[in-house]
């Protein structure tokens, strides 16, 4: 009895969160904001046009993009340099990136893995499942900081795991880093028209990201190896 009580109330949570995003969706396509986050141009003179508030605005839509995706990040990565500066566009976009994933965390934690299954990519699922044997802070910092590894997904699936909100909100903010100064500096290459500059920047991010898509199995093969070995020795000890 207690059982069925638990599943109605989980459909129930998970009933209720499906209509409010299908009504956000729908408000927002209607309002036009879909249209606007997909245009590059639009949503820099959106943001300007806000004035004091577009750094509000800024933050939020970092935020948004984490937890709803409907823009790449590099693309709001770069328009915080260019909007901001190096400085301030690292400082804005990380808190912007740190809160939609806390945000993606909390929704993951809070309605569970039926949620989370319909959410993520069921390969990402897959591939990262062993992660939720114990915490492994270290291991999933890692992740984080590993360019082209699926952050906005592990995020949400990462609220099914040990990991405390506290751990999970260090690990995100310091784990997002190296990405958002490295488009942080390329808006600001572009905001002072230093092309040469953007693209030999560029093109260091694209050496790299080629060297982790062609070693990427290997990667994940070598953490999944340690990650298990490591809490079966922790097993053992207790």
């Amino acid at each position: 009895m207690t059982k069925n009580k638990l599943t109605f109330k989980a459909l129930l949570r998970f009933f209720a969160l499906a209509v409010l995003i299908a009504l956000f969706v729908f408000l927002a396509y209607e309002f036009g904001i879909i249209e606007l986050f997909l245009n590059e141009e639009k949503l820099k003179n959106f943001i300007q046009s806000l004035g004091p508030f577009g750094v509000v605005g800024f933050v939020l839509l970092q935020a948004f993009q984490v937890v709803a995706a409907p823009i790449p990040g590099e693309i709001t990565g770069l328009l915080g340099g260019y909007l901001y500066g190096t400085f301030w566009g690292i400082v804005l976009s990380t808190v912007g990136l740190t809160l939609g994933s806390v945000i993606a965390f909390i929704l993951g934690r809070i309605f569970g893995k039926p949620f989370v299954e319909r959410v993520v990519d069921p390969m990402v699922l897959n591939k990262f499942d062993y992660l939720l044997h114990h915490k492994g802070a270290f291991l999933v910092f890692f992740l984080f900081l590993i360019p082209g590894f699926p952050k906005d997904y592990l995020s949400y699936f990462l609220g099914l795991s040990r990991l405390s909100l506290l751990e999970f909100t260090v690990i995100a903010g310091i784990g997002r880093l190296l990405g958002t100064v490295l488009l942080s500096f390329g808006g600001d290459y572009l905001r002072h028209h230093e092309y040469g500059k953007f693209l030999g920047l560029a093109g260091i991010a694209v050496v790299v990201m080629v060297i982790v898509w062609l070693f990427k199995d290997k990667i994940e093969r070598l953490l999944r190896i340690w990650h298990i070995s490591k809490y079966r020795k922790n097993k053992q000890k207790k």
